[in-house]
């Protein structure tokens, strides 16, 4: 595939998955003070074979956008309801990203430090008693943390924290009690990322910038935050310009180093967006790997 004809597979790619108009969750409900500090569930739809409404497994899912805000929940919403209407119960996090503000030309600045690890580390505390209380249809038992791209290294965070350093705040006693981890097309190794200008630079900033990006990496960087011994299967396509097979597969590498066993599927010419996007091919492939893990 050349260039040119990539770049346009991309472009396609990402307009259709932007197409779909945003889903209104059932709930809404804060995890803090913050405006960016809220939570959308969404209630699994169907009935078991006796008319009855079974628990369903639980999905909590960490949206992308390279940690800048002007992308938010609402772009990842139309793939929250596909969940709901394959029979999860779904929570998609909010939580603060970079500035809104930016020079003429360039992108604002990704993510903010360290309150975006503050606020997805408060989310997943607080999800538990959030479901109990408003979605009562949702078995927080069988929980599984899904993220696309930023969204993706978020989710590997989350389900690593039990192995930060030990000066951490976001640190826990033991491993969250989740089901598994699926990330898709997650920027899963800073080192990588950095190296290949990933969302120009995203992990950089998130960091805080060059100087600190050293010191803050054992903190935030999920290729070294293993193993985890929690579940984990990354979905990547081989033909993402945006985040590239390469940090996948490098943080897989790095599992593997670990002793950790981490499940890798590579779909044959499918780019960033269609992992998320409910028209594509690629989405279903998303939720079976979801599937094999909750249900």
């Amino acid at each position: 595939m050349t260039d040119d004809v990539a770049a346009a597979q991309a472009a396609a790619e990402e307009k259709s998955a932007f197409s779909h108009p945003p889903v209104d969750p059932d709930a809404t409900a804060a995890y803090g003070d913050h405006p960016d500090q809220v939570i959308d569930f969404y209630a699994p739809h169907g009935t078991g074979p006796t008319g009855s409404a079974p628990l369903a497994p639980l999905v909590v899912v960490l949206h992308g956008g390279a940690w800048r805000a002007p992308y938010d929940r609402r772009h990842i919403s139309p793939f929250a309801g596909f969940l709901a209407r394959r029979g999860f119960a779904v929570a998609s996090v909010e939580y603060r990203r970079g500035a809104v503000e930016a020079a003429a030309g360039e992108q604002p600045v990704a993510g903010r430090w360290p309150d975006t690890f503050d606020d997805v580390a408060a989310a997943l505390d607080a999800l538990p008693a959030l479901v109990r209380e408003v979605l009562p249809r949702a078995d927080v038992r069988r929980t599984v943390v899904t993220g696309h791209s930023a969204g993706g290294h978020l989710a590997l965070w989350a389900a690593a924290r039990h192995v930060l350093p030990a000066d951490a705040p976001w640190r826990t006693d033991g491993p969250a009690p989740l089901r598994g981890v699926v990330a898709l097309a997650p920027i899963a190794d800073f080192a990588v990322a950095d190296e290949l200008d990933v969302c120009e630079g995203a992990a950089r900033q998130l960091l805080g910038g060059a100087s600190p990006f050293a010191e803050r990496r054992p903190y935030a960087d999920p290729a070294l935050l293993l193993p985890t011994g929690i579940a984990t299967t990354l979905v990547q396509g081989r033909a993402d310009l945006d985040v590239p097979p390469a940090v996948a597969e490098s943080y897989a590498d790095a599992a593997a180093k670990a002793g950790e066993v981490v499940g890798l599927t590579l779909l044959k010419d499918v780019g960033h967006f269609p992992l998320i996007d409910p028209a594509a091919d690629a989405c279903a492939v998303v939720a079976e790997e979801i599937a094999q893990l909750a249900w």
